[in-house]
């Protein structure tokens, strides 16, 4: 080996000085070294006196004995680095490096600076771009950093100078490219860092331009125009200025060129994969050992089914942090896409997110429309499965609290992998790899803290920086927030962060105490908040969602959104909140513990509480007067809140607001309870439980309903309590829970009586007429629903009367009163277009069928379930739409038509599958077994009419039970089990009375 190469040297100077020696790391000692060598290394080749190097080494007066620490310095350093005598030489009255020996970083930069400039005058822009890229890469923190002294402060500055003059060339030349959206991201974090800078700011505004952000670019003009007033006292340059106003202009000059156009590719190109994870922390630091045996995990994938990959460990010790660094490198493997989703199953006073719900955001994440997610999680689970089959996608379920709430979101096809944390190993989780994590070995940490703290800071202190890390239980979470304390307060040492630590009075309980331990060290990061935050801080933990948006803090705080989002920033900046995405923030589980060990109890809390729920009960009034116009207001009792809203000007932006807080909203019912505020129960319930049944989320509509009927009882509000019992009413309808349903129909009914309220007891009298019906009293169901509808009339309900009409309608052709039932369905239909196309104009119409089925007339039945079928359309509601397409292909069939492709009665049975109407399936398996017998296929047909008459006895739905006995009789044929069916069907059918020439078959 020749003595160039032995001796080959690389000091980094772009950052904290460091040199590298055939890829060792060489450790430099003593402040004097570090600012002698970087002095030297400013200016390879060149002699520098001694006298120049101690101006370099002393801040202030240099003391006498200084040109000997000097050479004493020089003479260590030949020591330290490898063939140092060949690096470091001694010239006439001082001392050079041999630059032929080492290469140094600001060396390689100047050079790549010049040949980035002589490429782009040669009109090779791209490639000019890259090498400017590369020039830049070579920075790895601020330079020199920690070396001091006004020398190098001086060549620091000089240096930093270049770096920005370069990032300026570079982006200048991806403008040129007629690149512009891409670069913003780059060009706000240069410019948030020197705000000054004129010329960066002006590049900022012309990517923002061209980027169609008009807006924006003006936006920055005016911010660097009130900063320079503010800090120099003096106007924007001419240039600036001239660019400002040619954007007011839209001058054509600063359109730029047209990007280089995209290759044409021959085939389609499939949509782009969705990915939800979490960004991967840049400063990972450990789990090696754990990161490895993941990633072997994952690659011994399952033949049969899907490869899990569980981990488990105490709260804070980093599962999820692991977990998405894992789930990032794995990414490529997975094209079909990554998803995330926190199941928040140990997130303090907040609920797990149930299975419905989450299936319901992963199916929306992989692209299924929402008016195709069934509404019970069976069938979404099944649609969740048949997407995945073929495809291999990530997924990390995050915060697991235990297997049944993940067995329903699991993929059964082999190719995807599942990740899974919890704090507890889920041994039922069959299948599953796991892999428990504990606090991190001390190594580990010492990493850590050198990472997130700098190496020359804890080499200064190496015993104080092993100390934090033991106090801190080598928990990262722990780690993470007392360095970032250190970092803002570069005054402090170690040795003073760790007396901090050690002192009892500042700690919650013993520091070994796991979670308690997290607590010790987040108290620290509250301490340093002033009066302000403080309060904040503690406010904000009585929020029971996972996450919450400005208005939501600002209502709690009792102030403006912007004013809570300056405080949360603040929060963000001390890690006591984190930010999933804009203008949303989160409370980490821990945090959130901690937090609330700081709540006690005061008249001042309860009423930020009472101010949230005031505040979420205004906005979904305001939701919901928009999304669902036929509900009438009620005075709730409440004065509207006066905290500011968020954008719910449409009813697509109060859609999606009320997507993205509906967690948040239950919650807020839970929070009500618990505090006792029972008339915000019974309100926001009334409010929430339109959103989910539009949703379909039935089981929570049912279970918020009896919520709220237990809060007004305990109100002993009998209007209140009516219109929660008429609520609970329509879930147990639609859920299939006669009985229940029934009897809280007849106490709705029985309060609005008492109360003289005849809307809500026009409502109760028309479920009442509903579950008499589906219960077979078609006397008792007559009355009541006759009652309705005078109500109605008398009260100007038109909307009710029609809905009312529709269920006669029903009742009546169920009899065999067909003429009857034609006219209640035609009189509802008229009522509903006199209202404007009201969306149950098509369900009338198809009742208008029925009847005309009855009475033999199928022409009229045909075109009457056209126009049913027109006004549905692609996006009709499902339920009834079901019962339109099977009806439609039984009367087609009558008529002597073909069936049409697809099969209106297969594409009907299909809907149901995937539906939670167990009453509406039963019919429309009858219709379709009907139809099936009469074209000869007996064995689909028994198939059908069993079923139906599994669900219909279930439920004591006695028409459609009698209706399933008769075609199981009909499809057995001439045996005694056919007889026995048959027996029953007609003791049903004389129980209901309905006449013998009127009973399907």
């Amino acid at each position: 080996m020749s003595t160039t190469e032995e001796f080959r040297l690389r000091f980094n100077i772009l950052g904290p000085i460091e040199g590298w020696s055939n890829g060792t790391r060489l450790r430099l000692g003593g402040v004097i070294q570090e600012r002698v060598l970087a002095t030297l290394l400013l200016e390879p080749g060149k002699v520098l006196p001694v006298s120049r190097l101690v101006e370099a080494a002393w801040d202030e007066e240099p003391p006498t004995t200084a040109p000997h620490q000097v050479r004493k310095a020089v003479a260590d350093l030949r020591r330290r680095i490898p063939g140092g005598a060949e690096v470091l030489l001694t010239d006439g009255p001082g001392y050079r490096v041999a630059h032929e020996q080492c290469e140094i970083d600001v060396a390689e930069f100047g050079l790549l600076i010049r040949k980035a400039k002589i490429t782009a005058s040669d009109g090779r822009t791209a490639e000019a771009a890259e090498i400017l890229r590369s020039a830049l890469a070579l920075w790895r923190g601020p330079v020199l950093s920690g070396s001091g002294g006004p020398v190098i402060e001086a060549a620091s500055t000089s240096i930093e100078e270049r770096r920005l003059t370069a990032a300026e060339q570079l982006f200048e030349l991806h403008l040129a490219l007629g690149e512009s959206a891409e670069l913003v991201v780059e060009l706000r974090e240069l410019v948030q860092q020197h705000p000054l800078r004129e010329s960066l700011r002006g590049q900022l505004m012309i990517a923002l331009y061209r980027s169609g952000r008009q807006a924006e670019a003006l936006d920055e003009y005016g911010k660097v125009r009130e900063l320079l007033a503010e800090e120099l006292g003096i106007d924007p340059g001419p240039n600036l200025t001239k660019l400002y106003e040619g954007i007011l202009r839209e001058s054509p000059e600063l359109a730029g060129p047209e990007p280089a156009a995209a290759p044409v590719v021959a085939v389609a190109l499939p949509a782009e994969p969705p990915s939800t994870l979490p960004y991967d922390l840049a400063d990972f630091t450990g789990r090696d050992r754990e990161l490895a045996e993941i990633l072997r995990g994952a690659e011994a994938g399952g033949e049969q089914g899907p490869q899990i990959v569980a981990i488990d460990g105490m709260g804070g010790c980093g599962k999820t942090s692991l977990a998405v660094r894992a789930a990032h490198r794995l990414a490529p493997e997975y094209p079909d896409g990554q998803l995330h989703i926190d199941l928040r199953g140990y997130t303090p006073g907040d609920q797990p997110v149930t299975a419905g719900i989450a299936l319901d955001s992963l199916l929306r994440a992989v692209g299924v429309p929402g008016n195709l997610i069934p509404d019970d999680v069976p069938a979404r689970t099944a649609l969740w499965r048949s997407t995945l089959v073929g495809k291999r996608l990530l997924i990390l379920f995050d915060n697991a609290a235990d297997a049944a709430a993940i067995r329903p979101l699991l993929p059964v096809s082999p190719g995807s992998l599942v990740m899974v944390t919890s704090r507890a190993r889920l041994v039922d989780l069959d299948g599953a790899r796991w892999i428990s994590i504990g606090v991190m070995p001390p190594e580990d940490s010492a990493m850590l803290v050198a990472e997130t703290l700098g190496a020359q800071r804890v080499a200064a202190e190496p015993e104080a920086a092993a100390e934090i890390a033991r106090l801190c239980g080598h928990l990262p979470l722990a780690l993470r927030i007392a360095t970032a304390r250190l970092r803002n307060r570069p005054r402090w040492t170690l040795q003073y962060l760790a007396e901090r630590l050690r002192d009892e009075t500042r700690r919650l309980d013993e520091l070994s105490s796991g979670a308690r331990s997290v607590s010790a060290t987040l108290r620290l990061s509250y301490q340093s908040l002033d009066e302000e935050c403080r309060n904040a801080f503690s406010t904000l933990a009585l929020h029971p969602g996972s996450d919450m948006d400005i208005h939501a803090a600002g209502a709690l705080l009792g102030s403006g959104a912007r004013d809570a989002e300056d405080l949360l920033e603040m929060l963000l900046d001390v890690h006591l909140v984190q930010q999933p995405e804009i203008g949303l923030y989160t409370f980490h589980d821990l945090v959130r513990s901690f937090a609330h060990s700081l709540l006690v109890e005061s008249p001042e809390d309860s009423v930020a509480v009472e101010r949230l729920l005031g505040y979420y009960l205004t906005a979904t009034e305001v939701a919901c007067d928009l999304l669902y116009s036929g509900r009438r207001r009620r005075n709730t009792g409440i004065e509207p809140s006066k905290a500011e809203l968020p954008d719910l000007g449409t009813p697509e932006t109060a859609r999606k607001w009320f997507l993205r807080e509906q967690s948040s909203l239950l919650a807020a019912v839970t929070l009500a309870e618990r505090r006792g505020h029972d008339r915000y129960v019974v309100c926001l319930a009334r409010n929430l439980v339109f959103q989910l049944n539009d949703l379909g989320l039935l089981e929570e509509f049912g279970e918020l309903s009896r919520v709220a009927v237990a809060a007004a009882g305990r109100l002993q509000d009998l209007a209140l309590l009516g219109v929660s019992l008429s609520n609970l009413g329509v879930a147990c309808w639609k859920l299939g829970r006669l009985t229940e349903g029934l009897e809280a129909a007849r106490e709705s009914r029985d309060v609005a009586v008492r109360l003289g309220d005849l809307h809500t007891q026009a409502h109760s009298e028309s479920i009442l007429g509903q579950f008499n019906s589906l219960l077979g009293d078609f006397s008792a169901a007559l009355g009541h629903m006759e009652t309705a509808i005078a109500h109605e009339r008398d009260l100007d309900m038109p909307r009710a009367e029609a809905e009312s009409l529709t269920m006669l309608s029903t009742l009546y052709e169920q009899w065999g009163r067909y003429e009857e039932a034609r006219d209640a369905a035609r009189r509802s239909a008229e009522l509903s277009r006199q209202l404007g196309q009201h969306e149950g104009l098509p369900g009338a119409i198809t009742d208008l069928a029925f009847a005309h089925v009855g009475l033999g007339a199928y022409e009229e039945a045909d075109r009457c379930l056209a126009e049913a079928r027109t006004l549905y359309g692609d996006a009709g509601n499902e339920v009834n739409l079901a019962l339109t397409l099977a009806l439609s292909a039984d009367v087609e069939h009558r008529l002597g038509m073909a069936p049409r492709d697809p099969d209106q009665a297969e594409l009907a049975l299909d809907m149901m599958r995937t539906n939670p109407s167990p009453l509406r399936r039963a019919k429309v398996e009858n219709i379709v077994g009907r139809l099936r017998r009469r074209q000869g296929d007996v064995a689909a047909a028994l198939s059908l009419h069993t079923h139906a008459h599994k669900l219909a006895s279930t439920l004591s739905y006695r028409i459609e039970q009698a209706y399933a006995l008769a075609g199981m009789a009909d499809a057995l044929g001439d045996t005694p089990e056919a007889a026995r069916y048959r027996a029953e069907a007609e003791q049903l059918f004389d129980g209901m009375g309905v006449p013998p020439d009127h009973r399907r078959s």
